[in-house]
């Protein structure tokens, strides 16, 4: 049994993550239960499945006041059904839609005790944070006699401490979280920092299973506008965003360090793959919107964890050399408020800001662009995460620029990958690189040449970063958990 307050067709780097689990898990042989949250208003405008209503399947066995039946088959033109169960239950949301904050948290994981007392007794548990539910969660496991594994996406008491929530809050978050993971027969971590980092707080099994993205519908040439997962994002708080709800800022320090060369040219190239084609893709909804000139794209979550706003600031010093240069932000977040002033006060189009799309239709944008931007705001948190949107454009076949800790592992693994740019989150410095970036674009007229260097990414994501294999990865370890406990 799955229990997340996030799931498909919510828009999320969860979503992408436990998606990819319960195929994997329903491949194996195991048949899986969702118990989450409403969809929020919209999501269906995505393109994404929704679980059938009750008895549209042959009856769901949901309580009263959720719906939920076995998801096996796709509507209209969706993409591979989640092979689940799912039941729902509603929820409170934030003003942008998230199930964010004490009162939203509460609202899921309070009734959550009752829905799973009540529910199946399933071989094992699997949780995603945040810790609230991961406590529920163990209580439930030990009545029943059953084993949960804690699916880590983060930390939530260090992005506590990092918002500068009270003293008194950070070490309940943080003893809480402890408790959760000691209680963990596994916990599945997406990168090696997390994984240092929960074995710091008593987890006792823990399997680094990686992040990635789905490469069947994040490809370099022509997209089928059937294949609707949500969006690519980051492995950040939307997922995981302190128990306070903050929106900490902090301004980016200029640093001398100079903006590093892009080193996607100096590396040898490898063909293979079909060659970018926007055939097909005239019957996505806003494929009208995509800019017919040169454009950088941020696709995914803008909040405080990542401030894309050093994109924005960079625009003035991009036009004096581009004067026709856009930069597009498709998805939502904390920081569109202050993404939309910045817009203001530049030329018109200069800026670009639209709600979130299918992931088949951000795709279609992706390969499009001239590069794409990633961002993660320095010293609060989050320097060892790893960006999903990075990963995304990567699968277009188009180059990153990473603005952030320069020693943090994106980084380290854009420069040594040849991925694209690396600068620090600062304003000056990344002008630079989207001039760069913009530059090196212009200059690609050959076309052979071009293409070549995108299959080259593009053969990197297949190999290194593929979603299937993360999922594949993490049901392992959850039937192992299930093996270990028999």
């Amino acid at each position: 049994m799955l229990v997340s307050r996030i799931f498909a067709p919510e828009p999320s780097a969860a979503t992408f993550r436990l998606g990819a689990l319960v195929r994997a898990l329903a491949g194996a042989g195991a048949r899986v239960e969702v118990v989450t949250a409403e969809a929020p208003d919209g999501a269906g405008s995505l393109g994404l499945v929704r679980p059938a209503e009750d008895g549209a399947s042959g009856g769901s066995g949901a309580r009263p006041g959720e719906s939920g039946a076995w998801d096996a088959r796709g509507g209209t033109g969706a993409a591979p059904a989640i092979p689940a169960r799912v039941r729902r239950a509603p929820v409170l949301r934030d003003p942008s839609g998230y199930v964010r904050g004490y009162l939203p948290y509460l609202s899921f994981d309070v009734p959550l005790l009752w829905r799973l007392l009540r529910g199946s007794r399933p071989d094992v548990y699997v949780v995603e944070p945040p810790p609230t539910t991961g406590a529920v969660v163990r209580v439930i496991a030990a009545l029943r006699g059953r084993s949960y594994v804690y699916y880590a996406a983060d930390v939530w008491s260090d992005a506590s401490a990092s918002t500068g929530a009270p003293k008194v809050v950070v070490r309940l978050v943080r003893a809480l979280e402890s408790w959760v993971l000691r209680g963990a027969a596994v916990v599945l971590s997406v990168n090696e920092g997390v994984t240092e980092r929960v074995r710091e707080l008593g987890a006792r099994q823990v399997v680094t299973v990686g992040n990635g993205v789905d490469t069947d519908v994040f490809t370099p040439g022509e997209a089928s506008p059937a294949d609707a997962s949500p969006p690519a994002d980051a492995t950040l708080p939307t997922d995981a965003s302190s128990p306070t709800g903050a929106n900490p800022s902090a301004d980016a320090t200029p640093s001398a360090r100079p903006t590093r060369s892009n080193p996607v040219a100096s590396c040898e190239s490898r063909s293979g793959y079909p060659e970018r084609d926007s055939r097909g893709e005239r019957g996505f909804q806003r494929a009208s919107e995509i800019p017919d000139g040169p454009f950088l794209l941020y696709a995914g979550t803008a909040s405080e964890w990542q401030g894309a706003e050093v994109f924005a600031e960079a625009m003035p010093r991009v036009l004096e050399e581009f004067p026709d240069a856009q930069v597009v932000f498709l998805g939502q977040g904390s920081s569109w408020d202050r993404l939309s002033m910045l817009a203001a006060g530049l030329p018109e189009g200069a800026i670009t800001l639209h709600d979130p799309v299918s992931a088949a239709e951000s795709a279609v944008w992706q390969r499009r662009a001239s590069a794409a931007l990633v961002s993660l705001r320095p010293g609060i948190g989050y320097d060892f995460a790893m960006p999903t949107k990075m990963f995304a454009a990567l699968a277009c076949g188009t180059p990153v620029i990473f603005a952030g800790p320069v020693t943090s592992p994106a980084a380290r693994l854009v420069e040594s990958e040849c991925l694209g740019w690396v600068t620090d989150h600062d304003a000056g410095e990344v002008a630079e690189a989207m001039i760069a970036a913009l530059r090196a674009a212009d200059e690609s007229v050959a076309e052979t040449a071009a293409e070549s260097e995108g299959d080259r990414l593009v053969a990197w994501v297949r190999e290194h970063r593929s979603l299937a294999a993360v999922g594949e990865r993490a049901a392992d370890a959850v039937l192992s958990a299930v093996t270990s406990r028999g």
